[in-house]
């Protein structure tokens, strides 16, 4: 899954969110800190979690 960035205008911070791609286009993403819905997205790098198979 994506690992998103947002900043929240509520709390003021800067938070990461792994979510699918259907999640983050619902718009249904909430601040883990304060539970606030007004997360604004931010440019960040690209993050990929793969599993370790020899």
């Amino acid at each position: 899954m994506p690992l998103y960035e947002f900043f929240c205008e509520k709390c003021q911070k800067e938070v990461a969110l792994t979510m699918t791609i259907k999640e983050r286009e619902a718009g249904s993403a909430r601040c883990p800190e304060c539970g606030g819905s007004g997360l604004q997205p931010l440019m960040a790098t690209f993050y990929s979690k793969t599993s370790k198979k020899s």
